[in-house]
């Protein structure tokens, strides 16, 4: 029977029984009878709840999400229209806006202005969300559930088209390129186009893959792109932009978190560079790394960075954390691992420098990334408490529902313009006076940002209920959210100590006759 044949209603309602069952959703007829005994929510759903051989759009919408029709098992069931009817669910094509109110930053939605975008900010958006869409999202889903890393087709699709480049930022290393087969011009490149990129990736809704997905790159390789000998630098990053090698950074120690000066792993001086022992923690990508960004105390008590390659002595396994291990995080031990002198980074004694150099950058797309993944829980909270009924009505008509909603727009709403703002700072200001004015505003944004993202996470629990719970599902982008965010919160530097690194260069700043 083709998928096109017009059946009225009165047909559709002579199969309303076990063995003879048709539905209609949205304006398609599905023959449900060999299907119905293996329904994962049981046969009396069909039959008894009185959708058999009836128009169930309301009932299917209140406990599937769409994506479910588009299954093949599930659509191959189609076996006709219902006569006179139309499809009224609107599904956004890759690439596009969602109309959905507060779904995106203002800057996108139809009829809204912006002094910091330009046509070429928009065009790239387009194009990097229909790739994020199109190329990335089925492996994130597919990787967040089994685990593994990030699937080397989507690095070498990211290769191709220069994004894996992107993530540096802007800079020398984009000249010559062909960006997304030239949507945007490597000296049109701007830090604008990176927080589109970071917020683009989280709509991936998949926090440990995302991570994967050249988390360790992107605070990893800049020490060596900006520290490394010439013929390091250019050797390991067309490995690494390639897509052929990956990187890391390696500071953290079970000993020294946030404490960047208390890193215990040991680099001795011998005949020809270092003898590195010692180990490291929670380092995303550690497991599939090929090279290690690492901290090291020396014997005269100072900090030296090192670029080690993976070999004798280099040993990784994964941590359990509460998202995926499609991360690649991992506990690295370093067994008196000989590292050639040209692979310093910087100089000796003066590692701190170097690790110091990318932390306004990486928690810049950090909080970025934050803010466009707390955005998707509020388009996926509307859409909910909207098609959601609850004693008669939509959810969304419960007072203390709005209140929630409320709340979550305006935290959302209030970090993104502040995130706009620093990232129109950072494309005025030099690196050194990124460093010298931004280091705290990009600190307190960040740890806003990860605080009221866990607020969010919590009222959206409450508004989905169990579903917000539970792991697939109506409410399973929900459920994972609440589950990870707290990520945010903690790479990167703990909220707590963020603060404080703000508050201190705020009095940096303070003028010595300031009185009340």
């Amino acid at each position: 029977m083709a998928a096109t044949k017009q059946i009225s209603l009165e047909e559709l309602a002579k199969h309303n029984k076990q063995g003879d069952l048709w539905v209609a959703v949205d304006a398609k007829v599905y023959d449900l009878s060999r299907f119905a005994a293996m329904h994962p929510g049981g046969l009396s759903v069909l039959v008894d709840e009185d959708v058999a051989g009836k128009d169930a759009t309301e009932a299917f919408y209140s406990l599937h999400r769409h994506e479910v029709l588009q299954r093949p098992q599930y659509a191959r069931l189609q076996i006709g229209v219902l006569e006179g009817a139309r499809a009224k669910i609107a599904l956004r094509e890759p690439g596009a806006v969602s109309l959905v109110p507060y779904a995106e930053p203002t800057w996108l939605a139809p009829g809204y202005h912006s002094p910091y975008y330009k046509d070429y900010h928009r065009k790239f958006q387009t194009a990097f969300r229909k790739f994020i869409e199109e190329v990335v999202l089925p492996d994130a889903q597919a990787r967040e559930e089994d685990g593994k890393r990030p699937s080397q087709h989507v690095f070498d699709e990211m290769a191709k088209q220069n994004i894996l480049a992107l993530r540096m930022g802007p800079g020398k290393h984009l000249q010559g390129k062909v960006i997304m087969g030239g949507v945007v011009k490597p000296e049109e490149f701007d830090h604008f186009h990176e927080l589109i990129m970071a917020q683009e990736s989280a709509r991936i809704q998949a926090r440990g893959y995302y991570d994967g997905l050249g988390g360790g790159t992107y605070i990893g390789l800049p020490p060596v792109v900006n520290f490394a000998k010439p013929h390091i630098r250019e050797k390991v990053t067309a490995e690494v932009l390639t897509g052929k090698k990956f990187i890391c950074l390696a500071i953290t120690e079970a000993f020294a978190g946030s404490d960047v000066a208390g890193l215990r792993c040991h680099a001795k001086k011998v005949q020809g560079g270092w003898r590195v022992t010692g180990t490291k923690k929670w380092i995303t990508n550690a497991t599939f790394s090929d090279y290690f960004t690492t901290g090291c105390r020396t014997d005269k008590g100072g900090l030296v960075v090192l670029l080690i390659e993976r070999g004798e002595g280099v040993e990784t396994k994964p941590i359990k954390t509460s998202y995926s291990t499609s991360a690649g995080t991992g506990y690295i031990t370093f067994d008196n691992v000989f590292v050639p002198e040209d692979h310093l980074l910087g100089e000796e004694n003066k590692g701190l420098q170097v690790i110091l150099s990318n932390f306004n950058h990486e928690r810049w797309g950090m909080t970025a990334g934050s803010i466009g993944a707390q955005r998707c829980i509020v388009e996926e909270c509307l859409k909910w408490t909207t098609q959601r009924k609850v004693f008669g009505k939509p959810l969304i008509s419960q007072a203390v529902v709005r209140a929630k909603i409320a709340a979550m727009i305006a935290r959302v709403e209030s970090a993104q313009n502040w995130i706009e703002n620093v990232t129109y700072q950072m494309n005025n200001m030099s690196y050194r006076e990124q460093a010298d004015k931004l280091a705290g505003q990009i600190a307190f944004c960040k740890m806003y940002a990860t605080r009221t993202a866990q607020e969010t996470a919590t009222d959206a629990v409450q508004i989905f209920g169990g579903r917000g719970i539970t792991k697939t599902g109506m409410g399973k982008f929900i459920e994972h959210y609440h589950r990870t965010v707290p990520f945010d919160a903690i790479l990167g530097g703990a909220e707590d100590v963020l603060g404080d690194l703000g508050v201190r260069q705020a009095l940096r700043k303070m003028p010595k006759d300031a009185r009340l």
